[in-house]
């Protein structure tokens, strides 16, 4: 198997050693494929080379992660192979045999710790600047405690220029998304990491409801001197959900003229809204067109590996082994954003503590069973073909006709992908369901699909905005 426009890689000194046949594809693989997809896919792979290279066999860890490399990666990984080596070589993935005894079910816990397992967490303390002013931050939202994925990188790599070049570039920043895709997280993280650095910086974060409060208060106070020697004298400020400054005319007054003092002093501005500048409803035109003077940065939701990638993590936070095949399967039922995927692990969390049992797919899915059921009644093939058909602005009946211009075939493709993806109907189900199509006809348009995504942003968010509609 081989690609043509591949360029000729060196294999590493020192063959005859024919494990430099892997290292040199693994080599060639971590430059190709984003960091947070090679880490999480890639990376842990063992291989064993044949004598001759003409057999390479790579170990994976469970069925999920074997069943998707096999469709996302093995073409990739076959052509490397063949490349390097220059002569053919056979690719073949099997689950690597199980380690020692499984985990110990967690230690019993006392009925005290059951309830308190079941409460909210705690706030964390509110981090306090030398100077005594409280900044409202939240230590734990740092950069190191946010998941990177392709979702959020250009946003995240803004956001760490901001917080090392205060008042240059980007300002004001402005980061958009739908709720619970991490815009609190980074511009929390930027306020840590500045005071990490700056430590007499004056920094503040709020919400914008409490700016709106903060005017009413010092109009009802006749504290306008005290408001503007706030806000006015501040190194950075960072402010979340902007559109609630939506028909309030007096708190926009007051936030434009903030935000020229801000920006006349060199100081920083960071804003988050749940749509760009320009989509903002009821807000005066020259504020938006302030909100639109520095860069304005989308954080969509979770890719795969970045949501099976959170849950690991925030698992191991919590003191918890997260297995990688629940991960995926969690992963692949919760799509639309990183709250709802915390909310999921808490239940997980919940249910194996007051159950003493180990967590695994189970009981995960006894766990999330009101989740799955309530995504499985709302979803059906016949609701993917319409919210397709009307996104593509084709007809439904060509969703299961035998037509194959490309006009249709696209379409009809991407909803074979969408219903594999948000149903549990099985390939020749979905066959039948798409005009009696073969079940191998199915797995090609997923596998397509599928591959495209990773490489295609546009139709990255095409496939975001439907799943969104479909989820309702």
């Amino acid at each position: 198997m081989t690609e043509g426009h591949l360029p000729s890689v060196s294999l590493p000194s020192g063959s005859p050693d024919t494990l430099s046949l892997w290292s040199a594809c693994m080599d060639r693989l971590s430059q190709d494929i984003p960091e947070q997809q090679f880490n999480t896919w890639i990376r842990p792979l063992s291989a064993t080379v044949s004598a001759d290279a003409s057999r390479v066999t790579v170990s994976v860890a469970n069925r999920f992660k074997l069943d998707w490399i096999r469709s996302q990666y093995a073409p990739r990984i076959s052509a490397l192979l063949e490349l390097i080596q220059g002569t053919p070589v056979s690719l073949e993935l099997v689950l690597a045999p199980r380690e020692g005894p499984s985990r110990t079910s967690p230690a019993p816990r006392t009925a005290q710790e059951l309830v308190l397992a079941e409460l909210p967490d705690l706030a964390p303390p509110e981090v306090v600047a030398p100077s005594g002013a409280k900044t409202r931050l939240n230590p734990a939202l740092t950069f190191s405690t946010l998941v990177e994925g392709s979702a959020n990188r250009m946003a995240r790599a803004a956001a760490m220029h901001v917080a090392g070049s205060l008042g240059q570039l980007y300002n004001p920043l402005f980061i958009y998304g739908g709720v619970g895709l991490g815009k609190t997280h980074l511009v929390h993280a930027i306020g840590n990491h500045l005071l990490a650095d700056r430590p007499q910086a004056k920094v503040l974060y709020i919400h914008a409801e409490q700016f709106v409060s903060d005017v009413v208060k010092a109009y009802q106070r006749k504290t306008f001197d005290e408001f503007k020697e706030r806000y006015h004298s501040l190194d950075l400020l960072l402010i979340d959900d902007v559109q609630f400054f939506a028909n309030k005319e007096r708190t926009q007054e007051e936030f434009f003229n903030a935000f020229e003092a801000l920006l006349a002093k060199k100081s920083h501005i960071v804003l988050t809204s749940d749509t760009y500048p320009k989509g903002l409803a009821d807000i005066h035109e020259r504020l938006v067109s302030r909100f639109d003077s520095g860069l304005t940065v989308a954080i969509e939701p979770p890719e795969l590996e970045m949501r099976v990638a959170i849950l690991i993590n925030k698992a191991a936070v919590e003191n918890a082994v997260m297995p990688e095949e629940v991960a995926f399967f969690v992963a692949k039922n919760v799509r639309s954003n990183v709250r709802e995927l915390e909310g999921a692990l808490r239940k997980i969390l919940a249910y194996s503590r007051f159950n003493q049992k180990e967590i695994s797919i189970a009981l995960a899915r006894e766990a999330l069973k009101d989740l799955l059921s309530i995504q499985n009644r709302q979803i059906s093939v016949e609701n993917i073909q319409k919210t397709v058909a009307d996104f593509y602005k084709i007809k439904v009946a060509d969703m299961y006709s035998k037509k194959r211009p490309a006009s249709i075939a696209r379409p009809r493709q991407i909803a074979m992908f969408i219903a594999k993806e948000l149903t549990q109907k099985s390939l020749p189900e979905i066959g039948e369901l798409f005009g009696g199509r073969d079940h191998t006809t199915v797995l090609h348009a997923v596998r397509k699909i599928g591959a495209e995504r990773q490489q295609n942003t546009e139709l990255n968010q095409q496939l975001h905005v439907l799943e969104q509609t479909l989820k309702g």
